[in-house]
């Protein structure tokens, strides 16, 4: 579960702040909206005034051209209310929208930038709420939050400065029960603060907990689990309702007491003025106008709860989401150097690498290889193989030793730059919804669909793509579902060969495809690396015999290294991995 809300309080200013920075490109937009919350504010008492105006002046004492003036003056009132209501409603929800969407660009880069450990660490649903939903919650501080608080907070105190001006005792009688209001106010919003915090963390669980469980729903079902897997499900589940109803019922609680005092303070002005009006004290057209001023009084404050709840969730919800931004888990890409003409020369001097701090999965790893050559690492699973390309990649951070590239520190080139000039081909292709041209071009628009095709011909794999309906436009599904595991190999072939990059590195690439997609894959490999510095990681000895070097890895360790002859002549590691694969069991 997710650490709670450090800072433990209703309202952070400085995450409020935080927040107001991203409103600075649209600062007019959102002084605009607080003036007309302003002019809102200041509106609100006129009407009961103008009626307070009509009763003792044109009704009382009967006036009927004095009535009408004063009905279209309210009428036209109202209808400016309403224009200004609309105008600021949409122009604080724009601003809303647009201050989001800002804020989900920033925290999208912020992903893009985070280095694979963070991953490894992070569930996938979590990082998905805070891109979506956390973000959706900031929104409503603009919308229904803190300018219509500060309207409605504006409201109260005009309203009250009408109603002391019109009767100071009438005003005191009104406003006995808000003292009451104030104490329970702030025991809500205490309880409240808790309660959204929790609401997050609870649909952080769930999204992570449904996301992880769909994505892996064959494995559920191969293994029989989904009674087991909907077992967890409904504690989750469970403990996300609960969260909710804390909510429900702390809103539950609150409503009715302001309902009962805003009562209260009704009755003490009926039973208080009625006898001032008996007396002459107070007019009736002023009695109706405070029984106007107590709803106009008590409705905002009830909407100032559900305002309250509104700001409550977005400060949590921000509070999160900043957390995020503010996680330092990127590579550093201090380097300056571009590598788009580098040779292909590789250097690894002693290097030393682990996941985890002195947990290391490679040690002291030393290899050279030149321009054009082919290098494979094989050994067990668990040697380390994975591991020395993700470092050629700058994906992990190695914590000693140093890698060079044609002579030059990894670390020196730009990050980007140097990723472009590696080509990766995974065991586990992934491949986004979509056609397979886009899946190949990753939407670039400087890849045409001649060079793909041109690709596919080279790869060997224009041949099955021309038999699907669609051709190069066929949606390959989700994770490209639709096609087979070689299908989705030789995808990824096409995608190598049109970024056309100086280093290659194939992982396992086929490890788990059948007899005939190995054949074509074989034929697509030998295509990829002709030419260009590649390291291939294979199970499939035969897939390697041909490569320059071989280095046999143990423990992350090379415990051996020549090329295929000359490693079977050693008697070692290598030759009980080819014996393995290749003798033959004699017939019984």
């Amino acid at each position: 579960m997710e650490n709670k809300s450090v800072t433990g309080k209703a309202f952070d200013f400085k995450l409020f702040k935080r927040v107001l920075k991203y409103v600075g490109p649209y600062k007019k937009t959102f002084y605009f909206t607080g003036l007309l919350t302003i002019v809102l504010a200041g509106l609100a008492p006129i009407r009961p005034m103008l009626i307070q105006y009509t009763l003792d002046k044109s009704i009382i004492q009967p006036n009927k051209e004095l009535l009408l003036n004063l009905t279209i003056i309210m009428v036209a009132i109202l209808v400016l209310e309403t224009i200004l209501q609309f105008v600021q409603t949409y122009m604080a929800n724009w601003l809303g929208q647009t201050v989001i969407k800002d804020v989900r660009m920033a925290v999208y880069n912020k992903i893009n930038s985070f280095k694979l450990k963070y991953f490894d660490n992070t569930a996938i649903g979590t990082l998905v709420t805070r891109t979506i939903s956390d973000i959706e919650t900031i929104a409503e501080i603009f919308s229904d939050g803190i300018l219509i608080i500060i309207g409605d907070l504006l409201k109260l105190l005009v309203v009250i400065i009408a109603m002391f001006y019109t009767d100071w005792k009438l005003a005191l009688f009104s406003l006995a029960s808000i003292p009451l209001l104030i104490v329970a106010t702030n025991i809500f919003k205490n309880y409240i603060k808790a309660a959204f915090q929790d609401v997050r963390t609870q649909v952080a669980r769930l999204n992570a907990f449904v996301q992880e469980h769909i994505t892996g729903m064959n494995i559920v079902q191969i293994f029989n689990r989904e009674e087991a897997e909907l077992e967890k499900f409904k504690t989750i589940n469970e403990a996300h309702k609960q969260a909710h109803i804390k909510t429900v019922l702390a809103n539950s609680f609150f409503f009715p007491v302001v309902e009962i005092l805003s009562a209260l303070s009704l009755a003490l002005l009926v039973w208080w003025g009625s006898s001032e009006v008996l007396t002459g004290t107070v007019t009736f057209g002023g009695l109706v106008a405070f029984i106007l001023y107590i709803y106009m009084l008590f409705r905002p404050i009830r909407q100032l709860a559900d305002r309250f709840n509104v700001l409550q969730m977005g400060m949590v919800a921000s509070e999160r989401v900043f957390k995020v931004l503010d996680t330092d888990a990127q590579i550093e890409n201090e380097g300056t150097k571009p590598a788009n003409d580098i040779q292909g020369n590789i250097k690894f001097d002693e290097v030393w690498f682990g996941y985890k701090q002195d947990e290391f999965v490679l040690k002291g790893i030393s290899l050279d290889v030149k321009k054009g050559e082919t290098i494979a690492l094989v050994g067990p699973t668990g040697a380390g193989k994975t591991s020395v390309i993700n470092l050629l990649s700058r994906f992990y951070e190695f914590q000693k030793g140093e890698i060079y590239l044609d002579g030059v520190n990894l670390r020196e080139f730009e990050l980007n730059s140097l990723r472009q000039n590696i080509g990766v081909v995974l065991q586990d292709v992934f491949l986004f919804s979509g056609s397979i041209f886009s899946n190949v071009s990753l939407n670039n628009p400087n890849i045409k669909k001649e060079e793909v095709i041109e690709a596919a011909k080279a790869v060997g794999a224009h041949d099955f793509i021309m038999k699907l309906p669609g051709n190069y436009d066929y949606p390959v599904g989700e994770r490209g579902s639709v096609l087979s595991v070689g299908q989705r190999q030789l995808i990824a072939f096409i995608r190598a060969y049109v970024y056309n990059p100086k280093i290659l590195v194939l992982d396992e690439a086929t490890s788990s495809v059948d007899t005939e997609s190995e054949e074509l894959i074989q034929k697509a490999i030998d295509k990829l690396t002709q030419g260009r510095t590649s390291i291939v990681i294979a199970h499939r000895l035969a897939t390697i015999q041909n490569a320059d070097k071989i280095m046999v890895m143990q423990k992350g360790q090379i415990v051996e290294r020549g090329n295929h002859q000359e490693l079977l002549k050693q008697n070692g590691n290598y030759k009980k991995l080819y014996e393995l694969q290749f003798e033959k069991v004699p017939n019984l």
